[in-house]
């Protein structure tokens, strides 16, 4: 990660007026800018950068490019590449004041993006940009940042850090990335081989992951809960209201890959903006639909909660939020029991949650039975 400026012209004219009656020259530091906090950051990163190293990374942090060679045992590798933010959820964790694991939401949200298509992530760029710039915030999101990195097993190859004076209020910022993946042309997933009757596996989110979040905030302003109140959430740790809106987005990739090397994956659908209902359409051909059964999975109760205090329509928390299935499966029937234990073995929870049918003229791809 570089330490960025403010992509403008940093050329200025003396500042005159002094008291002396000289001209006083501005530097970038009077701008709003602190270039040598910048550079703080960058030292912080590099261990975090360098507990992510893995295969095909061929240099570090601080270069103007990262560099990365294709791991030599694909023989027709095929890049897949991911991109995203983290969207309102920044809105909460500046409220609460955490920033811990806001990187790992960011990771998350392409990682498991390009999973879907039998990718392997190999590494992963950051943008944090900022009106002013504070190192031990921006510290406490870069870790995340390298945390996400570690769980899918990515590196984090670089970024950029853009400390922008008058473009965002006090104590904000805003996260962008994205991820590039390998895998094997000939093992791309695509869901062209699904067919009527195959089985579709649920796996657990860990809760809101980082898509509805406009409409969250906005059941909070109506219901003004304490959010230090205690909650039972479905892991039933008992944490807080805060600690269930903030969990951190599920990164499905290492229990994943495992799979798609013993069962055969026909399909998988990351589970995010459009929920269950617009996102297993992706992955389906145009004569296929899916039907899932609401009653064969364990809708958490934070879900619940801002159902019942939003009074939010059953079709629309099937749109808007995931309704705690993080990534969907297609597999075989025949595979379906043995695909849904190896996945608990390595520590998912998941649920057999419905079956592809052919499609009726006309009629939806995804519905969602009580």
């Amino acid at each position: 990660m570089s330490a960025g400026n403010d992509k403008q012209d940093s050329a200025t004219k003396p500042h005159a007026g002094a008291a002396d009656g000289k001209d006083q020259g501005l530097s970038y530091r009077d701008a709003g800018v602190d270039m040598d906090a910048g550079d703080a950051l960058v030292e912080r990163i590099k261990p975090m950068a360098k507990r992510t190293l893995r295969e095909g990374v061929l240099g570090g942090i601080g270069g103007f490019g990262g560099l990365f060679q294709v791991p030599a045992r694909y023989k027709e590798p095929v890049l897949v590449s991911g991109t995203d933010g983290v969207g309102t959820k920044l809105k909460l964790a500046f409220q609460l004041n955490r920033h811990d694991t806001i990187g790992q939401d960011l990771v998350a949200m392409s990682v498991n993006d390009i999973l879907v298509q039998g990718a392997e992530p190999l590494f992963f760029l950051d943008y944090f940009a900022c009106g002013k710039l504070d190192v031990d915030v921006a510290e406490r999101v870069v870790r995340g940042i390298a945390q996400g990195c570690e769980l899918s097993g990515c590196a984090l190859l670089g970024g950029e850090t853009a400390e922008m004076p008058g473009m965002y209020p006090a104590g904000e910022y805003d996260l962008a990335g994205f991820a590039v993946g390998v895998v094997e042309k000939s093992k791309l997933i695509d869901g062209s081989r699904i067919v009527p009757g195959d089985a579709i596996l649920g796996l657990a989110s860990s809760g809101i992951h980082s898509n509805g979040y406009s409409l969250v905030r906005k059941i909070i302003d109506r219901a003004n809960p304490d959010l230090d109140t205690p909650f039972d959430t479905f892991d039933g740790k008992g944490r807080t209201l805060a600690d269930a809106m903030m969990a951190p987005t599920r990164i499905y990739v290492k229990p994943l890959l495992a799979l798609m090397g013993k069962f055969d994956v026909k399909g998988m659908a990351h589970i995010t903006g459009g929920g269950l209902v617009e996102n297993l359409p992706r992955v389906l051909a145009d004569d296929l639909a899916a039907t899932l059964h609401a009653k064969f999975w364990t809708m958490p109760p934070l879900f619940t909660w801002l159902q019942q205090h939003g009074s939010v329509a059953d079709a629309e928390m099937h749109r808007v939020f995931n309704c705690g299935i993080g990534m969907a499966v297609v597999v075989p029937a025949a595979q379906a029991d043995a695909a849904k234990a190896a996945l608990e073995q390595a520590g998912e929870t998941v649920w057999r949650i419905g079956e592809v049918h052919a499609r009726a003229g006309g009629a939806p791809q995804t519905a969602v039975q009580r």
